[in-house]
């Protein structure tokens, strides 16, 4: 068992520096590396300077030492992936970079580099992505849990749930994390592509966002396979999807409210083109005193929406255990980075693969709700799988 010491020996010492934009950041991503990338700007952090359980990040980084400028998202941080299970949450960690660098939408990049001064390692252990030991899931397995799933939703048991399911690729070769993160950013744009000890992906969907007093949640649900006009128009006039969005939105504002904050949804309902797929989307903010929870406890509370995982939860998440062959890992998690100063951003773990060496396991998921049908549901979890097979696929 890896050693640990007591909290107030922990000593995190970071000096940040404004450096040259590097462009080959992302192409130079190697598995054990993190990235965060939105719209041009973001972090790519490298090495362990420790890693720490997620229910003590906040202590650690509000006692580390920091020099330099103060940007958000430099000086100590937290980065990774987080699991789906809610119930993992307690033991899984996060790192504390060594290096980080943070570019903003402007090309301004800073480098932070951290050590742990002579206190030994930061406490905590390693997450261990889970893989599948079975068989992907074939159609007649996927039509017999979507109807389990609808017997429930007919009784009254559940109003939604998330049901996933696993494709494994194999090449002759390594895959490149870096080549298939830069692939994510030019097939994938306005997505969070990221990239954390292995889960690569490109997300449309923002859990939280903190950036001083700003709160910002991007909960989104109902899906087009099609991203042209008319199909915008089609799904914002769908009342199943609009009902399906309606829970997500829903359960967002209250959870956000329960935690003190006043969130006001500050958009519509309205229908969003990303790549190959169309979302519901709406804008759910809120402004906070600078005491109030940090990105990474916001995010935590947040998670798992009904986006991921269904509504009520706890039957929704009894639901997914007992119908999906294989364990979700990482997928539907948290992921994204948090400062010493609460400041952070996460995205949901979506439309991503566990890369390691020359396999891959990708992931994607449907909401299920009265009125859906197996082939519907599983031709959107197709079309959901073909930006990470296109990424791999040019390896």
């Amino acid at each position: 068992m890896r050693s640990t010491t007591p909290l107030d020996r922990d000593r995190v010492v970071a000096t940040t520096r404004r450096v040259d934009d590097d462009p080959r950041l992302l192409a130079s991503l190697t598995a054990g590396d993190f990235a965060f990338w939105h719209d041009g700007a973001g972090i790519v952090a490298r090495g362990v300077a420790g890693r720490v359980p997620a229910a003590r990040v906040g202590e650690v980084l509000s006692g580390a030492e920091s020099e330099g400028a103060e940007v958000p998202g430099t000086g100590p941080v937290a980065v990774g992936a987080l699991p789906f299970d809610p119930a993992l949450t307690a033991t899984a960690t996060m790192v504390i970079p060594a290096r980080v660098w943070r570019r903003d939408a402007e090309g301004r990049t800073w480098l932070t580099v951290v050590s742990r001064g002579d206190a030994g390692p930061v406490p905590g252990d390693g997450l261990q992505p889970v893989s599948p030991r079975r068989a992907d899931m074939i159609y007649q397995e996927w039509a017999g849990a979507l109807d389990t799933a609808l017997r429930s939703i007919g009784e009254g048991a559940i109003d939604k749930v998330v049901l996933a399911r696993q494709v494994t690729v194999e090449a002759a070769t390594d895959f490149s994390i870096g080549e298939v993160v830069q692939r994510l950013r030019a097939d994938q744009p306005g997505c969070y592509v990221f990239a954390a000890e292995g889960l690569v992906g490109a997300s449309p969907e923002l859990l939280v966002e903190r950036h001083g007093a700003r709160v910002r949640s991007r909960p989104m649900a109902g899906t087009s396979r099609r991203n042209d006009e008319p199909a915008l128009v089609q799904l914002e006039a769908s009342s199943k999807d609009r009902r399906e969005h309606a829970l997500v939105v829903d359960t967002v504002v209250r959870r956000l409210e329960e935690l003190g904050l006043a969130p006001v949804v500050a958009s519509s309902p309205h229908a969003e083109p990303f790549s190959d797929l169309a979302h519901i989307v709406t804008d759910v903010v809120a402004t906070v005193p600078s005491d109030a929870p940090s990105a990474l406890e916001l995010a935590l509370a947040l998670h798992p929406t009904p986006a991921v995982a269904g509504t009520p939860a706890e039957a929704a998440l009894a639901l997914i255990a007992s119908l999906e062959a294989q364990p979700r890992g990482r997928y539907g998690g948290p992921v994204g980075w948090v400062d010493g100063h609460g400041d952070g951003e996460f995205a949901v773990a979506l439309r991503c693969a566990e890369v390691r060496g020359n396999r891959a396991v990708l992931y994607a998921g449907a909401g299920i709700v009265a009125g859906s049908t197996s082939q519907g549901e599983w031709r959107e979890t197709e079309t959901k799988l073909e930006a990470m097979r296109r990424a791999l696929a040019a390896h």
